[in-house]
């Protein structure tokens, strides 16, 4: 449940800090404290702000003849308590961790538990297992498994960690792209950065004593040289270009010195502390990251690259997943696959750092967003929320507790969500729902982000309808508030009322038109006349004609769908309305309302039911021979269900740039749309107008159209409706499934009409089950849902 009474006053990262007279923290990490200053450190340093913070290194070898001893100190900079074990070379696997064991218990003694636990290694976890714990945190910054030397046992030790765990942390989205299965509270956060830190390099011309004498222009990299960086390209590199120099800093590891490469013009300089890691980049031109293509790097998101664009330098990159992900797209970064092009790559890169600084605009506005404060805020409420979440987890009704369910339900939003509280509250049935994301709601899902703000996560939902039982049945399980949306489009630098009505011709073309009927007459006089209705450009030129068309519809639709409107059914646009009155509400519908506290919290509501158990993070693909259900209904892409055996159906998908800004408001309504094709992005969506919450900042959703995604609109074209019925034949010849939802009926649906559906689809049953004793063996729902 939001409190939007105390929202107003939480800031960026005090707002998700957790008290400080809470549980100390004990962090269990492979990383020394002193070696390199990264991930653990920053967020160590902040926590330790909150409250004690226990730092516990891997061991260090005893001198010989000593007795294992710990060796604590704190660090004077952040207060951090580090301790340090040290064990004799010499003792056993399971030796070491007795004794370890018995060393932790030795020292927590002195100390006022019960603990938050956080761990970055899974290899610590048998000797501290036993710990009483509020909270246990997996904060999998690497996939250590692929690492030179990883232990055998760690992958079996990570299984046991994912399932005693309360939330997991991921570094970087292709690491959680890989793991978000496997845990039901898992959430990436990519490398972050201390701008200000390596924002100082843009300023200087560095010369440390070891750095100064070596020519220009200068190449470097900082970080730990191992197994993970390309010693090959470094020698390639260094060949075609010997009047270049190459500076590598940092410590060497895991690989023996004299397998690095060796030229004139490559300067290994050691490792250095991290307030010097500026000093040398701002002696630099250029900032190389050769990492090697293979299994250790499959799924890391080098810090570094923010660090080096933060510090005004151009990054040549190999193709790291996650590099490409977050920073494609800028000109600062050149992305290259192979020698020469990476050579090519530092050669352009080098004529960018040369041209002048207006390229550093967009590294800027890049970077605004991203800090470790943030990311601190959003972990720390992140862990707050699992001591105050009951022992399922946030979001998790109730864990997945037996095989055998009358109902299996694939999906945890609008549709599956109902009829799973339909099937379990009126017919007493026992039913699982699972869903492949780690959230109930669906699209609908909302949270508080890092400044205490509630946001849509997937771009804004605001319900309306004309049904009465539809919020009748959603009362049951939340309050509303009235919320009447309106939307304003920016045009000929104008922010314009859309749907088109009186005003926005008024405003447009300078008119003075007073009443309904000088609209109507002024809208006929544009209108062109057009012999069959069949398109979407059909639709408006024939209702406003073709200016209207071309400033309110053609770019929109073009960036939206990806297609001219004159490719898409007229469905597409006879949804917005043209009004010759002054209207300006978005939606005419009987009901406009809000739910008071949120979605989630109403899906929390929805599934709060004894015989209902969730199971979140979890492909259906995953469990579907694992679990006993009599029923399953399917709420999913419906091509997903059948293999794709006729391939796959056609959605357009959306990509989210959600942002903090530091003023309480920006719009001067929720949403405002983009229509001009040279905007890339669709909408901006400011979420206080819709949830009525009080903040002094503001955040904002900029929404991009995208061919590549999670399915959101089904694309309404001929041979697509082709494809489906294939599809839907299958589907009608499917015993024990019953096919709901938008995304297995291949519909654009309104949340209040998935919601009758999903209605519909439980009278369907509960007829069958009072004719027979028993739900149908086959119910497909294909209707549009009654108003």
């Amino acid at each position: 449940m939001v409190n939007f009474s105390t929202a107003s006053s939480r800031g960026p990262s005090k707002a998700a800090a957790l008290p400080s007279d809470d549980a100390a923290l004990i962090c269990f990490s492979h990383l020394r404290w002193n070696f390199v200053f990264q991930r653990p450190q920053h967020l160590m340093s902040r926590f330790a702000e909150d409250r004690r913070v226990i730092y516990w290194e891997e061991p260090e070898n005893a001198l010989p003849d000593c007795e294992p001893a710990l060796g604590v100190r704190v660090c004077a900079e952040t207060g951090v308590t580090v301790v340090t074990p040290s064990l004799p070379e010499t003792m056993g696997e399971d030796e070491r961790e007795t004794v370890l064991s018995g060393l932790l218990d030795s020292f927590l003694s002195a100390e006022k538990g019960p603990f938050i636990r956080w761990y970055y290694t899974p290899m610590m976890l048998p000797f501290s297992r036993h710990i009483e714990a509020v909270s246990t945190v997996y904060d999998c910054m690497d996939e250590l498994s692929a690492f030179k030397f990883a232990p055998t046992q760690l992958l079996e030790l990570e299984r046991e960690l994912l399932a005693t765990a309360d939330v997991v942390f991921t570094g970087g989205y292709s690491l959680y792209e890989a793991k978000k299965s496997r845990h039901p509270n898992i959430h990436p956060f990519p490398s972050s950065v201390d701008r200000a830190h390596f924002g100082r390099a843009r300023a200087m011309d560095a010369a440390p004593d070891d750095q100064c004498m070596l020519p220009r222009p200068r190449f470097g990299f900082y970080g730990v040289v191992d197994e993970r960086m390309d010693l090959d390209l470094l020698a390639q590199v260094a060949d075609a270009h010997p009047e270049w120099s190459l500076v590598i800093v940092g410590p060497v590891v895991k690989i023996d010195p004299a397998d690095l490469p060796h030229r004139a013009n490559i300067h290994y300089l050691g490792g250095k502390q991290y307030e010097e890691l500026p000093v040398y980049l701002g002696g630099w031109d250029v900032a190389l990251m050769p990492f090697a293509i293979n299994e250790s790097t499959r799924f890391i998101s080098p810090t570094k690259t923010p660090e080096y664009l933060a510090g005004g330098r151009p990054v040549v990159s190999t193709p790291i997943a996650d590099v490409i992900r977050h920073y494609g797209d800028m000109d600062s970064v050149f992305i290259a696959d192979g020698a020469e092009a990476f050579i090519k790559g530092c050669e352009q890169a080098l004529q960018l750092a040369q041209s002048g600084d207006e390229w550093l605009d967009e590294v800027d506005e890049k970077l605004a967003n991203l800090s470790w404060d943030t990311t601190y805020a959003r972990m720390a409420g992140l862990v707050r929320e699992t001591l105050a979440a009951p022992a399922a987890g946030p979001n998790i009704v109730k864990a997945h507790t037996r095989k055998k369910y009358d109902y299996l339900v694939v999906g945890a939003g609008f549709a599956g969500s109902v009829l799973a509280e339909r099937l379990a509250s009126q017919h007493d049935a026992h039913v699982l729902v699972i869903d492949k994301r780690p959230h109930v709601a669906g699209n609908a899902y909302d949270h508080l982000d890092e400044a205490g703000v509630l946001i849509h996560q997937y771009g804004p939902h605001i319900f309306h309808t004309n049904s009465d039982e539809i919020v009748d049945y959603l009362s049951q399980f939340t309050s509303w508030r009235p919320y009447e949306h309106k939307v304003l489009a920016d045009v000929r630098g104008q922010l314009v009322p859309i749907p088109i009505n009186r005003t926005t011709l008024n405003k447009l073309f300078d008119l003075n038109l007073k009443t309904d009927e000088e609209a109507a007459e002024y809208l006929a006089s544009r209108a062109e006349p057009v012999d069959r209705i069949r398109t979407s450009e059909d639709v408006v030129v024939s209702a406003v004609g073709r200016e209207l068309y071309e400033l309110f519809f053609q770019g929109y639709t073009r960036k939206q769908w990806g297609l001219d409107p004159s490719e898409l059914d007229k469905s597409v646009t006879s949804r917005v309305p043209t009004r010759t009155n002054t209207d300006d509400r978005y939606f005419s519908d009987k009901h406009n309302i809000m739910p008071a506290d949120g979605y989630t919290a109403m899906f929390n509501n929805i599934l709060d039911h004894p015989n209902i158990d969730v199971l979140l993070g979890t492909d259906f693909r995953d469990v579907m021979d694992d679990i006993d259900a009599g029923h399953v209904i399917y709420t999913g892409p419906i091509d997903e269900y059948f293999d794709w055996k006729y391939g796959k159906l056609p959605y357009r998908s959306l990509r989210f740039e959600h942002k903090v800004v530091d003023q309480e408001w920006v719009q001067p309504v929720a949403v405002v749309n983009y229509p001009h094709p040279d905007v890339p992005y669709t909408r901006i969506t400011e979420y206080k107008h819709l949830t009525g919450q009080q903040h002094p900042k503001s955040s904002l959703t900029y929404e991009y159209p995208s061919a590549e995604g999670d399915p959101y609109y089904p694309i309404p074209r001929p041979e697509n409706q082709e494809l489906f019925k294939k599809y839907e034949a299958l589907a009608d010849s499917t015993p024990n499934v019953t096919f709901v939802g938008r995304l297995a009926t291949y519909r654009y649906y309104n949340m209040d009409q998935v919601v009758g559906q999903a209605l519909s689809a439980f009278r369907r049953i509960d007829e069958q089950r009072k004719k027979t004793g028993k739900p149908a063996l086959r119910q497909t729902v294909w209707t549009q849902a009654a108003e």
